[in-house]
C-alpha cells in the first residue's frame, strides 16, 4: 500500500510562473523511477532499518505531498540513526518505498520492531519518526495521528509518546532560541 503522495516542490506555487528547476527535477525523478535500481545493499524484509524507513516514508507521505525538505530530513535521520552513507540511504529509501507498495498496513512494519526491539529502542524509533515529522516546524494532524497509531502498534503507552514529543519539541525550541529564530 504505497502512500498516495506526490513529490512536491516547497518553493514556487504560482501556476502562471512555473519553477523550471522544479520541473526539471520532477522529470529527472520520473526517469530515474523508470530506470532499474542500481545494485546496492540488499535490504531484507525483516531488517528493522527497512521497517523504520518504510514507516518514515509513510509519515512524510501522509499529507499527500512529499517535499524535498521532508525527503532530505528522512534521509538525514536514517543516515544519522544507522550510520549509513548517502548511497546506502538512497538504496534503503528505495527499498522502503517499494515495500510500502507491497504492504497492506502499518502492522507489517511495526510487528517485527515490537517483537525484536527493547522498549528503549522503540522509544528511539518513535523519536526518529517525530524528528522527521517535525522537520517543517509543526506536526500536521495527519502526521500526529499516524505517529499515535505507530506508537500504539509499537506498544508505547500514550503518556510515553506525549513525553517523547514534548522532549523533542523542547529541544527544537532550545535550538531555535540558540539560533536566534
Amino acid at each position: 500500500m504505497e502512500p498516495t503522495a506526490r513529490f512536491c516542490n516547497s518553493g514556487n506555487t504560482d501556476p502562471r510562473n512555473p519553477d523550471r528547476a522544479a520541473m526539471f527535477d520532477a522529470l529527472k525523478r520520473f526517469f530515474a523511477d523508470l530506470a532499474p535500481e542500481a545494485p546496492g545493499e540488499p535490504w531484507e524484509l525483516d531488517d528493522p532499518r527497512l521497517a523504520v524507513a518504510a514507516l518514515m516514508f509513510h509519515l512524510i507521505a501522509v499529507d499527500g505531498c512529499i517535499t524535498p525538505r521532508e525527503m532530505a530530513g528522512m534521509e538525514g535521520e536514517l543516515g544519522r540513526r544507522y550510520g549509513l552513507d548517502a548511497p546506502q540511504v538512497r538504496t534503503l529509501v528505495a527499498a522502503a518505498r517499494a515495500s510500502t507498495r507491497e504492504s497492506t498496513d502499518l502492522q507489517s512494519f511495526t510487528a517485527g520492531l515490537a517483537r525484536r526491539l527493547p522498549m528503549a529502542e522503540r522509544h528511539e524509533v518513535l523519536a526518529s519518526l517525530l524528528r522527521v515529522a517535525l522537520i517543517d516546524g509543526s506536526l500536521h494532524e495527519f502526521e500526529d495521528d499516524l505517529v499515535w497509531r505507530i506508537a500504539d502498534l509499537l506498544g508505547i503507552a500514550p503518556h510515553e509518546r506525549v513525553a517523547i514529543r514534548k522532549r523533542l519539541e523542547a529541544d527544537q525550541d532550545d535550538a531555535d532560541a540558540r539560533a536566534g529564530r
